[in-house]
């Protein structure tokens, strides 16, 4: 008890003001979004209007509330550290007050709508403007209509229909060019584009004024994007409390989080509404524009002054530092001595490089990735070790990369020389590899499946572990888990419960379920990867991108007359558009998965076929029939379009996987679990090539950056 009421007495005097309640910008998104599905276009306007404002609000809030904390928590300038014997208890202290403040800035009672990655990713791709700019045109407001269009498209370039909205605007009577307007537009960027525009024109003094408008733009939203950096360490509900870890590297990891975040500030604040890559060495590029500018306007210290910033990241410069000879001999050497670099340069300078010096040693000790931003970074920042296994990488990608090039010459070689001919394409078609363990066989490959990149492996796990297994999920699965609570997603005929691995070992831990079915399930995923890897004789590793085991239920008052699928016909990382044969790679998919695989519990049930079809949805090209132990792997691209029939009666159970070949979309939520099997069972690394069976105990792969993947795509 005088515990806590010290604690209490610590922390209050930095609590911050909770938020104002206010309607959350979800609601109000849900809300446009109605409204425009029943045609009432004043209320699509109200609400997605306010949509847009009350993020905007809540972000400005979040980041003024966060930066009070950081001012609040800072240590009192000119003031002496503490004796050795008391600076633990002092910074934990300190620590605290910021952490309660910070936990303050959250709103005080979450929004009845989820405000997840799917909704906020409709906002970053402008969504709201795209109703706006219909309901605008519908009551005849073609100026705001015009703003709205232009706003989406700048986001969107790629938009067809846009596109073709904004010719029609173009040639309607009364549009003006300055109609067209960027309603997102960043400060920083929106001056600095004009700084350029003006500079390119030989107008140096409003270029002048526009980057120097920029820079300051760009230090504003440089100091709320890393305000907003700072926060709680909880991704999917994961909590360092509960794993009882290390104090110490649970502050490193969450300090490593905050740190990588604000470097990325550098990446966000050069992008630019539908362009892949950012501006490079944005920040620089302001002073390689200023330095000539105030050259060509006579202020020959402002030229000083500026060519000495921009050699502060590129030293070596060779054209900067001829400048910087020329702007001195013209000014005279004792007047220009004295002019330096401007000083909160230097300052951002030394901080991130102080920050790139943390960042790559724990890249270096505990192997947690850092990719930096920028090309100016002195290589003495980057440890010995990690720069000669960069080098080795570069090396080994650019090897890959012209083998892949020799292959696609040799196949467009064939291509041409075959136009009339069917190809043989399967010495091309990487699969056929070892399965690994004992008891597995092949039932289909991929000529019997009538496709490529295919695969029906039979014999994966004994009946007693299908019951198991089965019994596990109807022990330990929630309604709809993985769809926000919807029991029935896919169709209201049949109902759907599942759970994810590191909820079933979190179960046992508990005691709730059986340790043992839970462990199970762990391995037996594992397994699954190291197949699916093998077979398809992949040279790099599988990562999870998502493990989900399920059971679907017919209901049983609902199949009479039933037409709909269990689920409908789709393809893994691709949105399919059947009526034009094409499968768009873009967000909302998730784009970056490769490879998929089904496990399948039991047969006893009617219907629930899994089948592949071609691009079209309608035409079917192979089933499969689940049954205990039988898996089906294959490719998640176009080449794979696949669905499932109608469960009409009974109870269909399988595990369905999702692999990544790229580590940086690797699940947070196996990450965690291999940490928890780590912790419960004080695995050892073992030789995974003696594996034999689900098992044996299997190493955790935590040198794997975790991503949260919000939303699954059930098979």
């Amino acid at each position: 008890m005088a515990l806590a009421a010290l604690l209490l007495l610590l922390l209050a005097p930095c609590a911050a003001e909770p938020p104002e309640p206010a309607e959350p910008p979800d609601a109000l998104f849900a809300a446009g979004s109605e409204a425009y599905a029943r045609g009432d276009w004043p209320a699509v306007i109200l609400h997605m209007e306010r949509a847009l404002r009350a993020r905007g609000a809540l972000r400005s809030q979040l980041v003024r509330c966060r930066l009070r904390c950081a001012n609040s928590s800072a240590w009192p300038a000119g003031e002496p550290g503490p004796p050795p014997a008391l600076r633990d208890l002092l910074f934990f202290r300190q620590l605290l007050r910021r952490a309660a403040c910070l936990r303050a800035c959250a709103p005080a009672a979450p929004s009845r709508y989820l405000l997840g990655e799917e909704l906020e990713l409709e906002f970053r791709k402008r969504s709201p403007y795209n109703y706006l700019q219909v309901a605008y045109f519908k009551i005849h407001k073609i100026d705001k209509a015009v703003a709205a269009a232009h706003t989406f498209f700048v986001g969107n370039p790629d938009h067809v229909e846009m596109r073709q909205n904004l010719e029609y605007y173009q040639m309607m009577a009364g549009v003006k060019e300055s109609d067209f307007t960027d309603l997102e537009a960043k400060p920083h960027m929106h001056e600095f584009r004009l700084g350029v525009k003006f500079y390119t024109e030989e107008q140096p003094h409003p270029a002048i004024l526009h980057l120097e408008k920029a820079l300051e733009e760009y230090f504003v939203a440089d100091t709320e994007c890393r305000a907003l950096c700072e926060g709680p360490y909880d991704y999917e509900g994961y909590n360092y409390l509960e794993y009882n870890a290390d104090l110490v590297q649970a502050i490193t990891d969450h300090y490593g989080q905050v740190l990588s975040c604000k470097q990325s500030c550098v990446t966000e604040l050069a992008s630019q509404p539908g362009r892949d890559k950012p501006i490079e060495d944005f920040l620089p590029s302001h002073f390689n524009y200023l330095q000539f500018a105030y050259y060509n306007s006579g202020n020959y210290e402002k030229a000083i002054e500026c060519a000495k910033t921009y050699l502060l990241f590129f030293p070596n410069d060779e054209v900067m530092n001829q400048n910087l000879a020329y702007y001195t001999a013209v000014l005279g050497e004792r007047l220009a001595a004295p002019i330096g670099p401007r000083e909160n340069i230097q300052v951002y300078r030394q901080r991130s490089l102080l920050e790139k010096e943390l960042l790559f040693f724990s890249y270096d000790a505990f192997g947690i990735p850092f990719v930096d931003p920028d090309t100016w970074t002195p290589e003495e920042v980057i440890p010995k070790r990690l720069r000669e296994k960069q080098k080795v990488e570069r090396e080994t990608a650019a090897r890959i990369s012209e083998e892949i090039g020799n292959l696609m010459k040799e196949i467009e070689t064939l291509v041409e020389e075959k136009t009339k001919e069917s190809v043989d394409m399967s010495k091309f078609v990487r699969e056929g590899g070892p399965l690994l363990y004992d008891g597995l066989s092949i039932a289909m490959n991929s000529r019997l499946l009538n496709g490529s990149q295919r695969v029906v492996v039979d014999g994966v796990i004994s009946e007693e572990e299908c019951v198991e297994l089965q019994k596990l999920t109807n022990a330990a699965a929630s309604a709809g888990d993985g769809y926000r609570g919807k029991t029935s997603p896919h169709t209201p005929s049949e109902t759907f419960y599942g759970v994810t691995v590191y909820k079933a070992l979190k179960l046992g831990q508990e005691g709730k379920v059986s340790m043992h079915s839970a462990r199970l399930y762990y391995n037996v995923t594992e397994k699954v990867r190291r197949v699916m890897e093998s077979y398809f004789r992949l040279d790099t590793p599988l990562y999870f991108s998502y493990s989900h085991l399920v059971c679907r239920t017919a209901i049983e008052d609902k199949q009479a007359d039933r037409t709909d699928s269990s689920h409908a016909v789709h393809v893994d990382n691709c949105i399919l558009n059947a009526e034009a044969m094409v499968c768009v790679k873009e967000p909302p998919a998730y784009t970056f998965r490769d490879y998929s695989a089904i496990l399948y519990l039991n047969g006893d049930f009617e219907g629930g076929a899994f089948y592949f079809t071609e691009l079209d949805t309608t035409t079917v090209t192979a089933e499969v029939q689940p049954q205990c132990g039988r898996a089906v792997g294959f490719s998640s691209g176009s080449e794979n379009p696949h669905g499932v029939k109608a469960v009409t009666k009974g109870q269909r159970c399988a595990i369905a996987l999702w692999f990544t070949l790229d580590p940086r979309h690797s699940e947070r939520e196996r990450v965690q679990a291999d940490d928890l099997v780590k912790m419960l069972f004080n695995t050892e690394e073992v030789d995974l090539s003696q594996l034999k069976g689900p098992e044996a105990e299997l190493p955790g792969t935590t040198d794997a950056p975790g991503q949260s993947v919000e939303g699954k795509d059930e098979l």
